[in-house]
């Protein structure tokens, strides 16, 4: 079935089905189940996704200009801010191939020189960073010394929400044109690696509105934007690395993983992030799609309010993590292609994870309701579990822009209730559910973090473990005097061997104090067309549109 619509005498499909040769069309029988439900949906998506690509054509003499066409998941999504430095916008804006920021990641996460060309450790406390010459910015201002500090110091600014994580920064100054000295207040091991977060995008200083209209360095400029919708993008000619090979790009964001799963297979885009994980073998087998699959550096896991009772009780922390099956989780909410079962925080694709030291909790619901017991949490006549007099009630809460969150927290609850647990989901928006752990009106919450998207534990370790960093003290409300000293001598430890013997104990200690729930290690899933050369999966997910990639 094809749906045609014709925009300025050219003719395109805008949504096209498929129909298998064992269709029924009064049985709906050939058909993914879940495909149907969100067709309508899917088709408004494409149709408006071809209204943008239409838009975008440019015809040259003779022939047209290539453009490739993307469906991504999330977009901008402060107040339709396109500011890298504002909250997590630097995220989406990377993967445009608009910022840079001083060094970077490959795709097998080998730190590399971007904006930067090498740096040198002068003393315990200041780092000396060379810059790349020649390089401008889109809008033609010099990329110098002056252009990286007015960077580096709109993310130090005490109201930008996110400066307290460059809160060892002391100084920054400049030697040279082309020289920067960064100052820490103290012994900082992960000093330069905190320079490839994508807050710290390389911005121009000349640029009148970042918010509205982004100005970096990279490979690919910015045209337009429709908050929540689409961003075109055309091609640097004046970027200072290998020429882009792209000339024009659209960018759509579409939540819905069977929308873009049906844009990729109707021919509409020609890359899709995330597809439909029910989909993976049916991609696979299509000669006229690629499909590839990754490990990433995404943790699912859940917060524990460990200042409400019985939370605050380590054994109860202990028979929660007792009362997950992982493996169902995986095969379940991930139909066995999109993660595998986590032992602790830190995916094994790190080489500084301790999963091979811990002791996972494996699934073990009498192991579970035994410590339940001892906590004073016990069964009934009637099989449930009793806390106090009270049936024992648990919520979690979690939120949709991870589309594995929901389905994963509905099988956690199943699982909790096979045990005795009474248990509810509640989805809602991360504002909301941030407001609730800061208030400690909370008792799990659902969540997914690239825990190491820099190179270093100690990005996810002292916020979440150490007493004063904001999800310990704000969310976990979690504190152990060992784990704090262990941190801060493993931030200050410059022998990477030594580091990792201290992250090691700590990762030990967090995994028997049961700060957290790990469940599942994420594999992001991306189909693309044949005719799409030089794509990677980055794991650390900050990068997806390169100066690489080609349309054949």
């Amino acid at each position: 079935m094809n749906i045609d619509v014709v925009l300025s005498g050219l003719e395109i499909t805008i949504c096209r089905i498929t129909r298998p040769d064992n269709y029924n069309f009064s049985t709906g029988r050939g058909i993914d189940m879940a495909l149907r439900m969100k067709l309508s949906f899917a088709c408004t998506t494409v149709f408006f996704i071809a209204v943008v690509i239409c838009s975008g054509c440019v015809q040259t003499e003779g022939s047209e200009e290539k453009v490739l066409r993307v469906a991504l998941t999330t977009g901008p999504d402060t107040g339709g801010s396109l500011d890298p430095s504002i909250s997590w916008e630097g995220w989406p804006m990377r993967r445009t191939g608009i910022y840079e920021t001083l060094f970077s990641y490959d795709e097998n996460m080998n730190l590399q020189p971007e904006l930067a060309t090498g740096y040198k450790q002068l003393n315990d406390t200041k780092w000396e960073i060379q810059l790349r010459r020649n390089v401008t910015f889109h809008d033609g201002t010099i990329m110098d010394a002056d252009a990286v500090i007015y960077s580096i110091n709109r993310v130090l600014d005490p109201s930008n929400s996110r400066s307290s994580e460059y809160s060892f920064i002391k100084n920054v100054y400049k030697t040279d044109d082309y020289t920067i000295v960064v100052e820490t207040n103290e012994s900082y091991a992960p000093t330069i690696l905190m320079f490839t977060d994508t807050i710290m995008s390389i911005v121009s200083p000349g640029a009148e509105n970042l918010d509205t209209e982004p100005v970096g360095t990279g490979p690919y400029k910015f045209v337009s934007f429709e908050p929540g919708a689409s961003i075109e993008l055309v091609k640097n000619p004046d970027y200072w690395g290998e020429a882009p090979k792209i000339g024009r790009i659209i960018v759509q964001y579409s939540k819905d993983a069977a929308a873009r799963t049906l844009l990729l297979k109707s021919g509409d885009v020609d890359i899709a992030r995330d597809v439909l994980q029910s989909e993976y073998a049916a991609l696979e087998a299509d000669p006229g799609t690629n499909i590839v699959s990754k490990e990433t550096l995404r943790t699912y896991f859940m917060y524990i309010n460990e200042g409400k009772a019985p939370f605050d009780d380590v054994k109860v922390r202990q028979a929660l993590n007792y009362a997950i099956n992982r493996q169902e989780i995986v095969d379940t909410a991930l139909e066995g292609v999109a993660g595998s079962p986590a032992a602790g925080i830190f995916p094994d694709i790190m080489p500084w994870n301790a999963n091979d030291r811990i002791e996972a909790y494996e699934y073990n619901p009498e192991k579970a309701l035994e410590l339940f017991a001892k906590a004073g949490i016990k069964q009934g006549s009637d099989g449930k579990l009793y806390y106090n007099g009270k049936p024992f009630t648990i919520e979690i809460q979690t939120y949709t822009k991870q589309a594995a969150h929901q389905p994963m927290a509905e099988v956690i609850a199943a699982q909790f209730e096979k045990i005795g647990i009474t248990t509810t989901v509640k989805i809602a928006e991360t504002n909301s559910i941030s407001a609730d752990a800061v208030s400690g009106n909370y008792d799990l919450a659902l969540y997914s973090w690239g825990v190491a998207p820099v190179g270093d534990p100690d990005y996810f370790v002292s916020s979440h473990f150490l007493s004063t960093g904001t999800y310990a003290s704000a969310w976990l409300r979690y504190s152990n005097p060992q784990v704090d000293e262990w941190i801060l001598e493993a931030r200050a430890e410059t022998d990477k061997e030594k580091r990792t013997k201290l992250y090691d104990m700590i990762q030990e200690q967090v995994q028997n104090d049961a700060v957290l729930v790990c469940i599942a290690y994420k594999k992001e899933i991306d189909g693309f067309s044949p005719n799409l050369k030089g794509f990677e999966i980055y794991p650390n997910e900050y990068t997806f549109i390169t100066k690489e990639m080609e349309l054949a």
